[in-house]
Formats: C-alpha cells, sequence, structure tokens
C-alpha cells in the first residue's frame, strides 16, 4: 500500500500526504464493504499499513461519519478487539428493471444492503402527474418512491440510480435504441428528466449488459475476464465481456443477437421498427421463451423442456447461433442465462454442448446462471454500488 513522501505543496498532486492518506482511506473502505466488520489489526494486515497509520485512518474515518465501531471479536487470546464497519446510513442507491409490465426499484444502502423494494405495473389508464412531464419519468419516481417509503427515505439520501432496460442507450443521441416493445423509453431528455426530479445522477443501462455484471460480481463468471452472456428470456440478447470491459459498440447495440440471422429462421427484414408488436429477429424467433411455449401448446416453460424431443430441438438451435458468436469473439466461457436456460438447466447445458461439438473451432466452457432472484436488478446494484462508493469514499 501507499506510504508517505515529501510533500511538494501541491495537495492534489499524486505522492503528495493529502493524496495517499485518500488512496488509503479508499483500500480501507473497500475491504470493509467486501468482508463486512474487521478488527484494525486485520485491516493492517489486508492493507500492509502499520499499526499507528492504521489507527489514524480509522479515527479520520470516524470522524468524517464514514466508519462505525460495531462490537468486538471474541474467541481468541488476550482483549477483544473493536471492530469496524462502514456506517450505513452515508448513502443509498436506486436499482431498477424495466419490463413492457412494469418497473421494479430496489433500494439498499451503501453496503449493498437491501432497505426497499417497489414494483410498479404500467397500466396504460394510469393518470399523469402534472408536475412530471413524461409518463415513463412518471413510473420510475413511484416505484422509487415507494421502495424509499418502506426504507424510512427520501430523494435526499440517494446517491445513484441504474436502470436496466431491454435495448441500449446510443451514445450519440441518447436514444434507447432496439426495444420498440418499450414505448415512453426513446426520449432523449429522459435522463435528464429523471435525474431532476430524483435528485441524483441517473445511468440507464441494457439489462443483459447487467446480468452479466451480476454473473461478474457472483456468479458463474466471476473467474473470467473473457466472457458472453447469452439471456434466453422472453427477449433473447448477449454481453460480451473482452478482457474484463464490457463491449457496447458504435450505437450500444453490441450483443443484440436476438436480431442475428440463423438457419431455420425466416430471413425478416425491415428490422422491428416496422412492426414493433410482431417483429422477431431470426435467432429470437427460435429459442425465445415465448416461442418455445408456443411449440408445447402454451404449457410452461419447465414442463415444454422435460420433453427430450422439444429439449433437443432448442438444443440444436441455441448451439447454431452460439456458434456464430463464438467464432467472432472466441471467449473462455458462455453463460446461459434467463427463464428458458433456468427451465432447461443442466440437461439443456448438456445437449448444447454436444451440439456445439464441430460447429465452431474455439471451444468455450459452457455454464448456467446459477443467481438467485434477479440477476438485472443485481447487476443495476452493483454498479449503483460503484458509481456512488466513487463518490462518498473519495475522502482527497
Amino acid at each position: 500500500m501507499a506510504g508517505t513522501t515529501p510533500s511538494n505543496g501541491s495537495p492534489g498532486v499524486p505522492g503528495t500526504p493529502r493524496v495517499l492518506r485518500a488512496m488509503n482511506d479508499r483500500a480501507a473502505l473497500d475491504l470493509l464493504a467486501a468482508h463486512g466488520p474487521l478488527t484494525r489489526t486485520r485491516i493492517g494486515e489486508l492493507t500492509g499499513l502499520s499499526k499507528p497509520t492504521t489507527s489514524q485512518l480509522l479515527s479520520r474515518l470516524e470522524s468524517a461519519g464514514l466508519v462505525r465501531t460495531t462490537g468486538r471479536q471474541s474467541g481468541r487470546p488476550g482483549p477483544n478487539a473493536v471492530l469496524y464497519e462502514i456506517d450505513p446510513a452515508v448513502g443509498h442507491v436506486a436499482a431498477l428493471s424495466a419490463d413492457p409490465m412494469g418497473i421494479t426499484a430496489l433500494v439498499a444502502d451503501i453496503t449493498g444492503r437491501e432497505v426497499g423494494r417497489q414494483r410498479i405495473e404500467a397500466y396504460p389508464e394510469k393518470p399523469v402527474a402534472e408536475d412530471v412531464r413524461h409518463r415513463t419519468a412518471q413510473l420510475v419516481v413511484e416505484a422509487v418512491d415507494g421502495a424509499l417509503a418502506k426504507a424510512g427515505l427520501g430523494h435526499h439520501d440517494l446517491r445513484a440510480t441504474v436502470i436496466g432496460t431491454p435495448g441500449a442507450i446510443d451514445p450519440h443521441d441518447g436514444r434507447l435504441r432496439y426495444a420498440p416493445h418499450l414505448p415512453g423509453w426513446h426520449s432523449r431528455t429522459l435522463r435528464a428528466e429523471l435525474a431532476e426530479v430524483l435528485g441524483t445522477p441517473v445511468t440507464i443501462e441494457n439489462d443483459v449488459n447487467l446480468a452479466a455484471i451480476a454473473e461478474q460480481y457472483e456468479g458463474a463468471a466471476q473467474d473470467n475476464d473473457n466472457f458472453v452472456l447469452v439471456w434466453l428470456d422472453e427477449g433473447v440478447g448477449a454481453a460480451i465481456v473482452l478482457g474484463g470491459v464490457l463491449l457496447r459498440g458504435a450505437t450500444g447495440g453490441a450483443g443484440e443477437i436476438g436480431y442475428m440471422p440463423v438457419p431455420g429462421a425466416p430471413l425478416l427484414r425491415g428490422g422491428p421498427d416496422s412492426a414493433p408488436d410482431a417483429y422477431r429477429g431470426g435467432f429470437e424467433s427460435l429459442v425465445s421463451g415465448a416461442v418455445v411455449r408456443e411449440r408445447a401448446g402454451g404449457r410452461p416453460l419447465t414442463e415444454a423442456l422435460a420433453d427430450p424431443a422439444a429439449r433437443d430441438e432448442l438444443a440444436g438451435h441455441i448451439a447454431t447461433g452460439l456458434a456464430a458468436v463464438v467464432a467472432v469473439v472466441d471467449p473462455e466461457l458462455v453463460v446461459l442465462s434467463g427463464q428458458v436456460a433456468q427451465a432447461g438447466g443442466e440437461e439443456l447445458r448438456l445437449r448444447v454442448k454436444e451440439e456445439m461439438t464441430g460447429l465452431a473451432l474455439p471451444r468455450p466452457h459452457l455454464r448456467i446462471s446459477e443467481l438467485d432472484g434477479d440477476p438485472i436488478l443485481t447487476g443495476a446494484l452493483r454498479t449503483a454500488l460503484t458509481q456512488a462508493r466513487d463518490t462518498v469514499f473519495d475522502t482527497a
């Protein structure tokens, strides 16, 4: 870890005591965020700082209101050591997942502990409040306000908000692309409207990208910097991570494999804008949850994929699409996620693996996501926490 060097008189220049103290502060706060309560001795061991420096650091963070004591560690010889933890009241974040049926909002404290959750259904007849110019903004605010109310918090407590949606925000014009089925989300000014109403920075991110972040943080991709997450649900998409960096593309549309032409699917032209209510891209028209249920006469996915013939047919279609992705990207790992993947489980994974043999020269590992809950919300939460901590934990 950083030590101290003579100051050159500029408090913001790397190498000065102030900057080095801030670096050590951040390292200690990140350790407390990752591990939970720690003793002074353990923090010193993990950071490599001396006992006096660690004591000064903790005193500084206590005075700043960033950490607090939380009991003592017992079960060891000698006096019980004081435990330190991040004060959860220093900031909160909101994570949201939007879909055609509504919006789910989750509020968590800076440690990542959930303190409130609210689901708002997007009924067309819902009235629009005059003080919110955009109906979509109103729904987002209602969801966030509901989660905040359950936690006894207000907008002033939030430090960051991240929203996951199908499609992607175009970095050039700010519009949501590839999601015509989400009316109201395509305004260039939506993000600014939300930031103004919520009083916090707002990020709108592709939902499958957020699911990939969740897999990186606590799922099947924790040990991989080069992987593809394939989302098989009502919609179909992918997130591509290369060298630990999420690939977005020129218009934010990298990974929109639902529109990919594949053998066995009609070659459709015109795109979703030509028929937003009925359009299904080539790959999506073979592997989406809605299609699997239609083939099974409307039965639930778990029942539909309990049929070996149906499972084999689906595995063949998935393998064909994956082969195209793998041939271009060459990932170490492919993670199958979403309702279709969960319903098919290990039997589906094995059949996809068999079907891929010989279709593409690279042979990536293939895993089924085992994350509990909503991976989109999990990814949104991890992203919001990263953004908030960059502000809250900065003591420079």
